[in-house]
């Protein structure tokens, strides 16, 4: 992004990026129960925002791990052992994915038990492996995955029992490796994660909408 603050607290019509995403999920379910990762070196500095925006939504902290697979194995690790029913993973810097989303994963979960949001390829694509010139693929092979993704809350913490591996991705790659099939349901477009100067312009368009 190239700011002098993380990307998840600038701010975005009138107020942090976070705040939004929180913001989305109460607005989906007013008693959904919210944990927030991140890191100890940030979260003195979120409170000092959550004061001067009078942010008082309900949610838990976790500390942010060295990676996101250690990350999100924080943040499962404080759902009780006994729980039942689902989680959604979702990413900090995605403030505009809608409740039909976050429902069409919830819902699907329910006897999926592992569910992400997809949208398929626009673009042209083109594998490039060891050749300098490449080839081209046919886009309608492949989607582009959103979050939240969606799980068994007893299958996504057996999964991070595992060892990290570098081919774990997303969350959806560490319950594959379980064996899990993973459903696929319908994104939405304005779903972006803001992660660069452009996305921040496109986000402040996004709100007046």
């Amino acid at each position: 992004m190239g700011a002098d603050i993380p990307k998840q607290f600038l701010p975005v019509g009138g107020k942090p990026v976070l705040m939004h995403t929180i913001s989305r999920f109460h607005a989906y379910d007013k008693d959904l129960k919210v944990i927030l990762v991140l890191p100890k070196t940030q979260q003195a500095y979120w409170q000092e925002l959550c004061e001067q925006y009078h942010f008082d939504e309900d949610y838990q902290l976790a500390d942010g791990g060295t990676s996101r697979f250690q990350s999100c194995k924080n943040g499962i690790s404080m759902i009780p052992t006994d729980a039942v029913g689902l989680v959604a993973i979702h990413d900090g810097v995605r403030p505009f994915v809608s409740c039909d989303t976050i429902s069409r994963c919830f819902d699907t979960a329910e006897t999926a038990k592992a569910v992400i949001p997809v949208l398929p390829v626009t673009d042209t694509l083109r594998f490039i492996g060891d050749s300098q010139s490449g080839r081209n693929v046919q886009r309608s092979d492949y989607k582009t995955v959103q979050t939240p993704q969606v799980f068994d809350i007893q299958l996504i913490k057996k999964a991070y029992e595992q060892e990290e591996s570098t081919d774990f991705t997303d969350d959806a790659s560490v319950v594959e490796r379980l064996g899990q099939v993973v459903t696929m349901v319908e994104g939405n477009r304005e779903n972006i994660k803001i992660t660069t100067p452009f996305d921040l312009k496109v986000a402040e368009v996004l709100l007046e909408l």
